[in-house]
C-alpha cells in the first residue's frame, strides 16, 4: 500500500482527509467535531486507525474543529504554518504538541514525505499538500480562490488529486446568498467553480494521473450532478477514460482510493 486516502467529509460543514501509508495514517484537516471524526474514523477503510498527526490547512473552523480535542485525546502533534497557528479560534483549547512547517519547505511525519505550498485564499497562510510515499503522489488543493502558477506546477506529476469544485457560477449568481458573499466567493481569495476546476485539470492532465476526487462542493450553491456532469466532458477525451472520479461527501464517507 504505497498510499490510500479517503475523505471522511468534505462541504462548507466541516472537511477532514485519512491518508495513509503502510506505517503512517495522518489527518489533513479536522472540521467536524472529534466525537464525529472518531465515528467516521471507526467506519474508514483503515482499521484500525491509529493516527500519527493532524496536519491542518489553514484555520476556518470547517477545517479544524476538532483538532484540539483529538491532539489531546490521542497525543496528536499538530503540524500546521505559524500564520494559521496565529489566526486559530482560542476555544480549540491546547494542543499535545506543535509542529510549524513554512509552506515551501518539506517535512515528514513517519514515511509520508509532505510538501506545503501557499494556496490563495482569505485566510492567515493556507497551504495545499502534496503528499508522497515512495513513487506515489497525492495533492490537496482545496478552498482557492485563484489558480496560481504554483499551482498548476505543484499538481503536474501526482497520481492522485483532492481539488475544490465549491460552486457552479450560475447557481451561485442566481442563489440567495448576499451580494458581498457572492463576491467573496467568486473573488481571488475565494473558491473555485467547478468550471475553472475542469480547466485546471486540463491543464495538469498526464498519463499517469489515476485519481480525481472534487471536494469542498457547496450545499447551496453546487450539486454532485452538476460537478459531476462538468467532469464527464472531461471524459470525451480519449486519455481521461482510465481516470476514477469521486465526489467528496458532507455526510457520509466518500470511497477510499489507493494509489499504487
Amino acid at each position: 500500500m504505497p498510499l490510500l486516502f479517503q475523505v471522511l467529509s468534505s462541504g462548507s460543514k466541516g472537511n477532514s482527509i485519512l491518508v495513509c501509508s503502510a506505517r503512517t495514517q495522518i489527518l489533513v484537516d479536522a472540521g467536524l467535531s472529534a466525537k464525529e471524526l472518531v465515528a467516521r474514523l471507526q467506519r474508514s477503510v483503515q482499521q484500525p486507525f491509529r493516527l500519527d498527526a493532524l496536519v491542518v490547512s489553514h484555520e476556518h473552523q470547517d477545517h479544524v474543529r476538532g483538532i484540539g480535542v483529538l491532539s489531546r485525546r490521542f497525543d496528536l502533534p499538530v503540524y500546521l504554518s505559524q500564520g494559521t497557528l496565529d489566526h486559530l479560534p482560542p476555544q480549540l483549547g491546547r494542543f499535545s504538541a506543535v509542529q510549524i512547517f513554512r509552506p515551501g519547505a518539506a517535512f515528514t511525519i513517519g514515511d509520508l514525505h509532505l510538501q506545503p505550498f501557499a494556496i490563495s485564499h482569505d485566510a492567515g497562510d493556507p497551504a495545499g499538500f502534496i503528499i508522497q510515499n515512495g513513487a506515489s503522489r497525492l495533492a490537496v488543493c482545496t478552498d482557492l480562490g485563484t489558480v496560481t502558477h504554483l499551482v498548476k506546477t505543484k499538481l503536474q506529476g501526482c497520481h492522485g488529486l483532492i481539488i475544490e469544485a465549491n460552486h457552479d457560477v450560475d447557481m451561485l449568481l442566481s442563489g440567495p446568498y448576499p451580494w458581498h458573499l457572492k463576491q467573496r466567493i467568486r473573488g481571488r481569495h475565494g473558491h473555485l467553480s467547478n468550471v475553472e476546476t475542469c480547466t485546471l485539470l486540463q491543464e495538469v492532465y498526464h498519463p499517469e494521473l489515476r485519481a480525481v476526487v472534487f471536494a469542498h462542493l457547496s450545499e447551496t450553491n453546487n450539486h454532485p450532478d452538476v460537478a459531476s456532469r462538468c467532469f464527464r466532458e472531461l471524459c470525451k477525451l480519449d486519455e481521461w477514460h482510465a481516470v476514477r472520479f469521486e465526489i467528496g461527501l458532507q455526510h457520509d464517507l466518500t470511497p477510499a482510493v489507493e494509489l499504487v
